[in-house]
């Protein structure tokens, strides 16, 4: 039995590493499936029609885009139809791409037919930088598996000088001209990912098979070394988000940047990423604890800092199916933290699921959560989607104002929320110490909208790396999403070529609370800056989970634990002065003063089903908690 398991996990380690390694670049774009041809004219005309309807018609940033980049795409899809006879089917497929993503929009992609899906062309290393604007050093953070790096001195901690001839911090500028992001820090976060990972899905593969790069060795010794591309395909986690279900148009993601954080899982931790592989007894129907089966997206551990022992929460991704599972695993996961302060870790979330980013915000205030509000361009082609029957389940609510918009001169219909707010609030608070959120420029679409609910909803202070986060203020729809609601209205979608799509922001988002209506797109959710450093690098974010400290340290802290028994409330209080209670929805008594910290009985009416515990400090909300029913 011993020989048969250790054979079994051997198999499985290998399995990881062959996954690992991966297919040259030439090999890999070889592999094109054979039942896809080669595009003729007609199938090019047809993908240009279908962009130049949609822009058009349905885009939700064209007029910000117009104005902010002085670039027409519908001028410059026009100027393409002309050269589709004398372009290959390569030299298409990179103009189309260079022209979406002259649109700084990550939400809005096209995907070729000749687009490898799923696979990631990647280098086996990580580049992160550290250090103020102006003056940031690059260094290798990570390496992947030995046997791609024939350098036995390329290492981790080695500082990247040269790549391929261009100095490293001329390279990523000139990398980021070509990539999506609103601001210049943005673009270069993301040029700094798409250096060793590109996604083949929604993008033309690198021009060069291998790079030439200059660094300077541990020894302070400048060194040289080639490595060649490489693609993986690292698939997706077996709780992530599937194209059916009705959540499936409620998304805001970066489908790009989600398969480069796969990637960088396959490459970095693989031991993790072959560990997400249904087991037998998986198969069978033995099930995963929600921890485990959303372990993916979220991880938890307690840190501790000169100011004290906190939690510290990872969110990796929201591009999860089920938002309800998802938000019960983050509850398990809080329950075994540090009730005195929570770090929430978003960076480089992509997105994903909004109500999943929108519901969780209610974990950690006592107050009502008011969610984002997403508005659709006003349009003769939006007025027929969400006038026709079929649309009317996702459509319907926007569809009064937009009809009325030729009339009063809006461009936009009235913005209304896509998480309602009896979901935003249907939990209520399951953390009630001080919270502080750190993102990035990679900070993306649902991770916008979860950074904006943080500070719209006044939950917490935001640290950022960067000016803001990475400004993708949509719902973004697909190809096939938008040619079933447009063929229902009477507006068909050109056929696309077999394995041609693209993606769309469909609605635009804005903020509520203080900053109401004030757009996310291109603006992003700021914070307190904060520079990276070489430590925390190397030791695990050690001088920004301090810094954190010192934050959380310095908010008003209160603790309220309660636990029902029978007919009455063991309730245990710190920094609070008075208790409210509410049963089935009413008033129980008329409160209960609280004379220090410490636990005390509160009874609870006869038959009374569902209760809910309001703590007080100084007369201000502090902590709500809500007991499930009998």
């Amino acid at each position: 039995m011993r020989n048969e398991r250790m054979k079994k996990k051997s198999t499985k380690k290998v399995s990881a590493i062959a996954h690992q390694r991966g297919q040259s670049l030439p090999d890999a774009l070889g592999e094109v499936p054979s039942d896809i041809a080669v595009l003729n004219w007609g199938e090019r005309l047809d993908i240009i029609d279908a962009w130049a309807q949609v822009l058009d018609g349905v885009y939700a940033h064209l007029p910000l885009k117009r104005a902010l980049y002085g670039f027409d795409p519908i001028r410059a899809i026009e100027y393409l139809r002309q050269q589709v006879t004398s372009l290959t089917d390569l030299q298409f497929h990179r103009a189309l791409t260079s022209l979406i993503n002259r649109l700084r929009d990550a939400h809005t992609q096209y995907s070729g037919p000749q687009s490898i899906a799923g696979a990631v062309a990647t280098l086996p290393f990580l580049v992160e930088a550290w250090g103020p604007v102006g003056d940031s050093h690059y260094v290798v953070s990570k390496v992947s598996n030995r046997r791609l790096i024939d350098d036995p001195n390329f290492t981790p901690g080695v500082t990247l000088t040269f790549w391929n001839g261009v100095p490293f911090d001329r390279a990523v500028d000139m990398h980021a001209d070509s990539e999506t992001g609103g601001r210049p820090d943005a673009r270069q976060a993301r040029a700094l990912d798409s250096l060793t990972f590109r996604s083949l899905e929604f993008g033309p593969p690198p021009d060069e098979h291998w790079v030439d790069i200059s660094f300077i060795d541990l020894k302070k010794k400048k060194r040289e070394t080639r490595m060649p591309w490489r693609v993986v395909c690292p698939n997706r986690a077996p709780s992530a988000s599937s194209q059916g279900g009705s959540a499936r148009m409620r998304r805001g993601i970066d489908p790009a940047a989600e398969a480069v954080r796969r990637a960088k899982k396959l490459m970095f931790n693989a031991t993790l990423w072959a560990q997400e592989r249904p087991t037998t007894a998986s198969r069978r129907g033995a099930g995963k604890s929600l921890i485990e089966k959303y372990k993916d997206f979220l991880t938890a551990r307690k840190v501790d800092t000169s100011s004290g022992r906190f939690g510290y929460l990872r969110i990796w991704s929201f591009d999860v199916n089920d938002d309800q599972e998802f938000i019960e695993a983050a509850i398990k996961l809080l329950a075994g933290l540090p009730n005195g302060g929570l770090i929430i870790d978003l960076r480089d979330n992509p997105g994903g699921l909004i109500w999943a980013a929108e519901r969780m915000l209610q974990l950690f205030t006592p107050n009502q959560i008011a969610p984002t509000k997403f508005g659709m361009r006003a349009t003769p082609l939006t007025n027929a989607m969400a006038a026709a029957r079929f649309n009317q389940s996702e459509l319907g609510p926007w569809a009064d104002s937009i009809a009325s918009a030729p009339s009063t001169g809006e461009p936009y219909s009235t913005h209304l929320p896509i998480t309602t707010v009896e979901q935003c609030n249907d939990l209520g608070q399951h953390y009630g110490g001080p919270v502080v959120v750190i993102v990035n420029a990679n900070t993306y679409s649902s991770g916008d909208l979860f950074a904006a609910g943080v500070v719209d909803n006044h939950i917490g202070p935001v640290v950022c790396i960067g000016e803001a986060t990475g400004a993708g203020g949509a719902n973004v729809w697909t190809s096939d999403d938008l040619s079933a609601a447009m063929n229902a209205a009477g507006f068909p979608l050109p056929a696309l070529a077999k394995g041609a799509n693209f993606t769309m922001a469909m609605r635009r988002a804005v903020r509520t609370g203080d900053a109401e209506s004030t757009l996310i797109e291109d603006t992003g959710i700021a914070g307190r800056p904060y520079t990276m450093t070489l430590r925390d690098i190397f030791q695990s974010n050690a001088d920004l989970i301090e810094y954190c400290g010192k934050i959380l340290s310095a908010q008003p802290s209160t603790q309220l634990q309660v636990v029902r028994s029978g007919r009455s409330l063991k309730t245990t209080t710190a920094g609070l002065d008075h208790l409210d209670i509410y049963a089935d929805g009413h008033p129980a008594g008329p409160g209960f003063p609280l004379k220090g910290n410490g636990t005390v009985r509160v009874p609870i009416p006869k038959g009374a089903d569902a209760i809910e515990v309001v703590g007080f400090s100084q007369k201000v909300i502090r902590q709500r908690r809500r007991l499930a029913s009998n």
